[in-house]
């Protein structure tokens, strides 16, 4: 169904990215009100008439100074709601980074299973797509939902961001544990496509109990090679370090990081200041607001993934495919 015409909104924590978005598209961010109350409280509408309009509403679920997690999900689902109610003919919620979407099954006796809850959530609202990017775990994601959801990869600008630094070494891609597996052989087989030739895989041995990290071995081939360790996202930074001094320790040439989210939790700043990195690729649907140390700062590279933000937004609204985009 194409809808005649596009409506896109960013709420106020999400603005910068929104406006990168609304450029690819070649439009402007629609006008929208956010208030707050003395007693915590707020509430949020949109200024403009929505009224049989396909409307997409930005806003990416990560915690910083301002506002929590939980405090964004809320503003979010409240505004999706208001546009339910202004009579919007599709509502569809942009979340670049899906928060809570770690939390995906139980793990320990009576753990909550919050991916599925935040779903009922939009579901609830009467959200009818939800729009992510690079999930921590894909099948749990699309099984959580009832809405249609889309999943959008990062490979693609990646691949190109490192093709200039890979074209003429020796490359092995590698995965920080057994469970990033699949999502490191995507990457690999792009980059294969786009250097054509073949390129080696390996993975790192990680395991995690009560927040302590352990595994020592690695499965594969790294010497003399420029190792790239690919995951999903960054929090402390352990995952990553680990397989960084792993493949350093079996004669990788360099070692480069690449990861979706750069959540950066505080712990981060050490642990990779002092990780034995070239360089740590992230995109920009989390900004590095507390990436402090010096160190860290000078080998962190940002991605923008506003132009596949766009590229979807403009095929849902047309009816092109989602597939052909991430390249299935």
């Amino acid at each position: 169904m194409v809808h005649d015409e596009l409506m896109l909104f960013a709420l106020d924590a999400s603005r910068a990215f929104g406006e990168a978005v609304s450029r690819e598209l070649g439009t402007v961010l629609s006008a929208h009100e956010e208030r707050e109350f003395e007693d915590g409280e707020h509430k949020s509408r949109p200024l403009v008439n929505v009224r049989g309009r396909d409307v997409y509403v930005m806003q990416s679920l990560y915690g910083d100074a301002k506002q929590s997690v939980n405090d964004k999900l809320c503003r979010l689902l409240f505004f999706l709601g208001a546009l339910r109610d202004a009579s919007a003919a599709r509502v569809t919620a942009i979340v670049p980074y899906l928060g809570y979407a770690r939390k995906d099954r139980k793990s320990k006796a009576r753990d909550p299973v919050t991916t599925r809850y935040v779903a009922m959530l939009f579901e609830a609202i009467g959200t009818d797509c939800v729009v992510t990017l690079d999930v921590h775990n894909l099948a749990a994601y699309q099984n959580a939902f009832r809405c249609r959801t889309e999943h959008l990869e990062a490979n693609a600008l990646f691949v190109e961001h490192l093709l200039p630094l890979l074209r003429d070494v020796e490359v092995v891609v590698v995965s920080p544990d057994a469970g990033g597996i699949k999502r490191a052989d995507a990457f690999r087989q792009r980059l294969s496509a786009a250097l054509k030739r073949p390129v080696a895989a390996a993975f790192a041995e990680k395991y995690r109990s009560d927040g302590v990290i352990s595994g020592e071995a690695l499965v594969g081939d790294v010497d003399g090679k420029v190792a790239v360790i690919v995951d999903d996202l960054i929090s402390a930074g352990n995952t990553i370090a680990r397989a960084a001094v792993a493949c350093r320790g079996r004669g990788a040439r360099r070692v480069i990081g690449v990861a979706s989210h750069g959540v950066f939790a505080e712990a981060a700043n050490t642990v990779l200041g002092e990780c034995d990195l070239e360089c740590i690729v992230v995109t920009d649907t989390i900004p590095p607001l507390r990436v402090t140390d010096p160190r860290l700062k000078s080998r962190l590279r940002l991605v923008s993934a506003a132009p596949l933000f766009a590229e979807a937004i403009r095929r849902l609204h047309t009816g092109g495919s989602i597939v052909e985009l991430v390249g299935g």
